[in-house]
């Protein structure tokens, strides 16, 4: 059986997933920002790499009036980084993936699993009882709920169930999110975050079983009885401390307030935001300030997308996700060992 390395990777590169298959039997390798662990094959065995790319930056929330807009940033933490994307999985209703999103497999030009391609089409059939989820709705939206977290988590067993090597994962280390935004009838906006992790327990030797337990759902909105209703926030990795979009309101960041002083309106914008009244901000006004704001604070290469679930009409894209690069497989020349990255969904 091969010995793990800890160093075998600098940390600088972290995030990337590795899987190699030998003698038959997975081993596998997770990356964090503290440390790699990957599986150090002899070099006379065959081996087959997989990469799962990540999709990692910001995701902003904003429910304003008669709408909720969905912002992404991207954080390009490696080369091949993907862009968290908003998925249709309903007319009034999206989820943003973060983590592990796309697993393929470059020798064999193979595509193992794209979450977010699937991810429209990923329900389960067995809802577990959740009390935090059947205390904020009714239980037919609750049970919705739970149908996708659900699906996506028997997805990401399908993969994770092959890896049988320690991890060495820290504990509760999130290995995706999943955020969903909607409009309920009868109930209004609500914003989700359910969080995936990996379990392990060893069988013999050096093999281990490993599972994907059950997600953990947190409701942010709407918020709580007496707190503001503002900007919500989700960044991936779980490592990156930067401050979010409402933290450098409140700490009068240049860049935000040469926008704020460029207009009375954008100025009103962001007073409503900081004192918790989102939702009596104009749809069109929000959008205006959000897309100046993400102009601002994000690098001139990173990506970016908006969509917009209108209270009365639905899904609609207002700055759709960049083309994708070829995948490696269909390119003249691949560098070795550079992760896979695969065309972009197209929301239906």
């Amino acid at each position: 059986m091969p010995s793990y390395n800890p160093n075998l990777f600098p940390a600088f590169s972290a995030y990337i997933l590795r899987v190699f298959l030998i003698f038959g039997c997975l081993i596998a390798g997770l990356t964090t920002n503290a440390a790699r662990v990957a599986a150090q094959a002899t070099s006379d065995t065959p081996q087959e790499e997989i990469v799962a790319n990540l999709a990692a930056g910001r995701v902003l929330i904003a429910v304003v009036k008669n709408a909720i807009l969905i912002g992404t940033i991207e954080n390009p933490i490696e080369a091949q980084t993907r862009l968290p994307v908003p998925v249709l999985l309903g007319t009034r209703r999206v989820g943003v993936i973060l983590g592990t999103v796309d697993w393929f497999s470059p020798s064999s030009q193979l595509e193992l699993a794209r979450l977010d391609k699937e991810l429209p089409h990923l329900r389960s059939q067995t809802v577990f009882d959740t009390p935090h989820l059947h205390q904020a709705q009714a239980g037919g939206e609750a049970t919705d709920i739970q149908s996708i977290g659900q699906g996506l988590r028997d997805r990401l067993n399908e993969v994770a169930k092959q890896m049988h090597a320690n991890l060495h994962l820290p504990p509760n280390e999130a290995i995706a999110q999943l955020i969903v935004a909607d409009y309920l009838p009868a109930y209004g906006p609500e914003v989700w975050q359910i969080t995936y992790t990996l379990e392990q327990l060893p069988v013999h030797g050096d093999y281990w079983d490993t599972r994907v337990p059950r997600p953990r759902y947190l409701q942010f909105w709407p918020p709580e009885k007496g707190q503001p209703r503002t900007l919500v926030e989700f960044r991936y990795p779980p490592e990156d401390n930067s401050a979010s979009l409402i933290d450098l309101l409140r700490a009068k960041d240049p860049r935000l307030e040469k926008i704020c002083a460029s207009d009375a309106k954008m100025r009103e914008v962001a007073d409503r935001f900081l004192a918790g009244e989102s939702g009596k901000v104009l749809a069109a006004d929000a959008v205006q300030f959000l897309r100046a704001a993400f102009t601002a604070i994000a690098s001139p290469k990173d990506r970016e997308t908006m969509a917009m679930i209108a209270e009365e009409t639905g899904f609609e894209w207002l700055l759709p996700p960049p083309p994708e690069p070829k995948k490696p497989g269909q390119q003249a020349e691949r560098e070795p060992g550079a992760p896979s990255l695969l065309a972009p969904h197209s929301p239906q």
